[in-house]
């Protein structure tokens, strides 16, 4: 029986770890993350755990008893320290775990700044794990000054929770504007109008140049001079690959600008006895490479490079969806943006929705409050198929007449 290590505990972790089983590996199986917890959920963290809504037993992944029925053993609260390639072992201190095959899904970890412009005082915080969240819940009291370093998702949402909280929010986003790297020019206005009409402030084309505190921080210092007055700050700044260990054993890292661990369509790195899924993995997709930082895909990928350690391999082929929750919106997004030279803009009867196309093609959709438009975005994304702009501009037009 071959024994299977899965080095990392999150979404794509548990994913792989419950889809090995339901294929029928049947030999010993492992899994292994430096968090003391069980596999949980992310995205909760910045929305209703922080805000108190959804207590910590909701964001576990698997009851507690689903471990132990399906047989995978449990490693948390130890880093890995090393993969062994000769000896095909996962070294956790002094103790080398054997396997026959090695699943990396050690996911991403959250950038953060330098401690001499400030990223070491007490009261700065990251939005990536439990313990982030647990450490900053305190700090988030009404009244309280916070500012938001970096205007993507993460730091909207932090922005709608501490809002909703009665804190005085104030977002920096260093680029011309907020969601730059993700969404369409039209996407970025309307979200920063919502936040504009919840009070929060946000400056766009704001560099930084430190934080200030003594031992907690206690202002930013912007690049022009101007000093905001903090009684914390969130950074959302953005992550990176962890691809630490991956990259001291020798596998090979993508140097594509995409990043991650290197493998091909089926998930499989540069050593045959080793693959990678989720937030770390970079996979072959067409002519290029892609590397995607989604539940979505950490869940997709996962079940896929599952079934390819156990059988023929099959390329991955993804289909991508996202999501972010901000006050009383949920924006629902389909396909990838991606090279995008026209958005077309289509009013709802309850949000909007903002449609993408590259060279007249459909390649991804934005919709605020409007799941029809999602639904039947994808649908059209996945089958190929690209509706007349004019006719998804109309509101006037059924939306399922596009199909």
């Amino acid at each position: 029986m071959q024994s299977i290590v899965i080095l990392g505990a999150g979404q794509a972790a548990a994913a792989a770890a419950a889809k090995l089983r339901a294929l029928g590996h049947d030999g010993p199986l492992t899994l292994v993350g430096d968090e003391p917890v069980a596999p949980y959920q992310r995205p909760p963290l910045s929305k209703g755990y922080l805000l108190g809504e959804m207590p910590l037993d909701r964001l576990t992944l698997r009851a507690p008893a689903f471990w132990d029925d399906n047989g995978v053993t449990l490693r948390l609260g130890r880093a890995a320290t090393a993969i062994d390639r000769g000896a095909k072992a996962l070294r956790i201190g002094d103790e080398a775990l054997p396997y026959d095959q090695l699943l990396v899904a050690t996911g991403a970890r959250a950038r953060t700044l330098p401690a001499p412009i400030g990223g070491a005082l007490a009261g700065v915080f990251t939005v990536r794990t439990l313990a982030d969240v647990d450490a900053m819940a305190p700090a988030m009291r009404p009244g309280a000054r916070l500012v938001i370093i970096g205007g993507g998702y993460i730091g909207l949402e932090a922005a709608a929770v501490a809002a909703k909280l009665g804190l005085g929010v104030t977002l920096i986003e260093a680029a011309p504007r907020i969601l730059g790297r993700v969404a369409s020019a039209e996407t970025a206005a309307w979200f920063r109008d919502l936040h504009a009409r919840h009070g929060v402030e946000i400056r766009e084309s704001t560099p930084i140049e430190r934080l200030l505190g003594e031992t907690a921080v206690a202002a930013v210092r912007l690049a022009d001079g101007t000093e905001i007055a903090a009684d914390l700050v969130i950074l959302g700044i953005g992550v990176a690959p962890d691809t630490a260990l991956a990259e001291a054993a020798g596998l090979a890292i993508d140097t594509t600008g995409v990043g991650g661990i290197a493998c091909d369509a089926t998930g499989r790195t540069s050593d045959p006895a080793i693959w990678a899924a989720g937030d770390c993995a970079s996979f072959a997709h067409g002519d290029g490479r892609l590397r995607l930082e989604s539940v979505g895909n950490a869940i997709d990928m996962a079940e896929a490079v599952a079934a390819n350690m156990l059988g023929t391999p099959v390329p991955y082929l993804p289909k991508p969806w996202f999501w972010s929750d901000q006050y009383d919106v949920k924006l629902q997004i389909a396909g990838l943006n991606t090279g995008y030279d026209r958005v077309v803009t289509r009013p709802g009867t309850a949000g909007i929705s903002f449609w993408y196309y590259r060279d007249g093609r459909l390649v991804a959709v934005d919709a605020a409050n409007e799941p029809r438009a999602y639904m039947v975005g994808k649908r059209l994304i996945e089958a190929g198929k690209s509706p007349d702009p004019d006719q998804v501009a109309d509101p006037d037009r059924d939306l399922k007449a596009l199909l």
